[in-house]
């Protein structure tokens, strides 16, 4: 395309031809981003952006290596799974070396949403159970199977046209700071106790129906939901109660895979549990669409049982395997995994430094590249700020040109999440914004105040003038 368009005039394609329930980042002053490299991206006027929320160019933005992997072979083949291709079994086997020893059957397909609607089928196909057990505030995927068990979208459904199915059950997220069970009056374990016995009780009701459990799902760590770390022993003791009913464990890790939590190569590793089935997807491609479902031999025996053979027709072609080894490759050979627990606890050190400053901060949670900052505007009672949190991502970017998110049930917890080269340099630059910013707003509060304070100091002036003066009256009338 040789003819380049202004802002103004891909605003207005975009208003005529893209639905607007399709939204836009900054969506009353969104940018336009023409091209990008490592942890920055540039508008159309060469302005750099550093990037704090981009999980999906997982490796940095147009990696090198990444993009002559997939240059490569799409000029030798790129075609469908079912004639023989080197990439898809390699692929297959670095996956499995990267998880538990059962988890050993892959299957390519192109998104998370579709990963986790296969992982569903799977679970249903193994365990012929109906009930589905997943958290408040969860986020699996747009399609409509997967929606069902996203109550994070569902809630949002105004025309009451996708309801929650009778056989998904909802439980409490797990959030130890504003949950249902708080930091404030229970210990970690206690707290992680209390959460597993709420899908402990979720069974002994499926039960009491006649029914059969088919699978409880749940991110390794809840991006949508706030950026929620799981309590001390809470998924130990779920998986221990889902397996005795029957049912099997999924964990999603399209958001927070791939090294991102520094410690391990998966998020539910820092847990000590193994999942029958994990989903994969978001980094795994460095914005190349390619996921994964990995699961074991008896699951994905079952399903071929079943009678049903799976195809797909882009899931698991020469090009998006050799994107997705790639991405593998790079990920190793530049230690990120390394690099992400480094980088991500110098970054919450820093950020609980500022902690000590500003009560508008009321936790810091996370863990390697994977952060939030809950903002409160009363520490005791823990109130969202919500609108102190959205002047501070509207500030970030159009005065520091640095792109963060708000998430959250109140929108209130900055969220990030950044490609894995983010530097220590980076969250310098991060934290030096973002203490200016609560400079500002804690100074707007104490002016707020004061003028509180002055207008009851006047109100019980006049107050009191008032009665003088109708004191003197009276005693003048006697």
């Amino acid at each position: 395309m040789d003819k380049k368009l202004s802002k103004t005039e891909t605003i207005h394609l975009r208003k005529k031809h893209i639905s607007e329930a399709c939204q836009l980042f900054f969506k009353e002053d969104p940018l336009k981003i023409v091209r990008a490299e490592r942890q920055y991206m540039v508008d159309e006027d060469g302005n750099s952006y550093l990037d704090c929320i981009n999980n999906v160019c997982h490796v940095g933005h147009c990696h090198p290596y990444v993009a002559d992997e997939a240059c490569k072979q799409i000029r030798i083949l790129n075609t469908n799974n079912r004639y023989l291709h080197d990439n898809l079994v390699l692929l297959a086997k670095k996956l499995t070396e990267t998880l538990p020893e059962k988890l050993c059957v892959v299957y390519l397909v192109n998104s998370g949403s579709e990963a986790n609607d296969l992982a569903i089928r799977l679970a249903r196909h193994y365990t012929r159970g109906t009930e589905m057990i997943t958290l408040d505030h969860a986020y699996h995927g747009h399609v409509s199977s997967v929606m069902d068990i996203s109550p994070y979208k569902l809630n949002t459904n105004v025309d009451g046209s996708h309801l929650k199915p009778d056989f998904v059950h909802v439980v409490p997220c797990p959030d130890s700071y504003r949950g249902k069970y708080r930091d404030d009056k229970y210990s970690p374990a206690e707290i992680g106790k209390k959460y597993a016995e709420e899908v402990k009780d979720t069974i002994s009701k499926i039960h009491q129906q006649g029914k059969q459990l088919c699978m409880y799902i749940a991110e390794s760590m809840q991006s949508c939901g706030g950026q929620i770390i799981m309590p001390e022993g809470y998924l130990k003791q779920v998986y221990k109660y889902v397996h005795d009913a029957g049912g099997v464990c999924i964990a999603d890790e399209v958001q927070v895979g791939f090294g991102r939590v520094g410690s391990h190569f998966w998020a539910f590793q820092p847990e000590g549990v193994e999942p029958d089935i994990v989903t994969m997807g978001k980094p795994m491609g460095n914005g190349h669409p390619v996921a994964a479902v990995v699961t074991t031999q008896a699951i994905s025996d079952k399903f071929k049982a079943s009678g049903m053979q799976y195809f797909n027709t882009y899931g698991g072609n020469p090009v998006s395997c050799a994107v997705a080894l790639a991405v593998l490759h790079v990920i190793e050979d530049e230690k990120l995994q390394e690099h992400a627990l480094r980088v991500g606890n110098y970054w919450i050190n820093k950020v609980k430094e500022i902690m000590q400053h500003f009560p508008i901060i009321g936790d810091v949670r996370g863990r390697g590249l994977f952060l939030g900052i809950d903002l409160v505007r009363d520490r005791n009672t823990r109130e969202p700020a919500t609108q102190e949190a959205q002047t501070v991502v509207r500030r970030m970017k159009d005065e520091a040109r640095i792109l963060i998110s708000s998430d959250g049930p109140y929108n209130n917890v900055l969220k990030t999440k950044p490609p894995m080269c983010f530097s220590e340099e980076n969250v310098d630059e991060f934290c030096s914004k973002l203490t200016e910013i609560l400079t500002d707003l804690q100074k707007v509060e104490i002016q707020t105040v004061l003028g509180d304070i002055i207008d009851n100091v006047e109100k019980s002036t006049t107050s009191a003038r008032d009665l003088n003066q109708n004191w003197g009256r009276t005693a003048a009338v006697s």
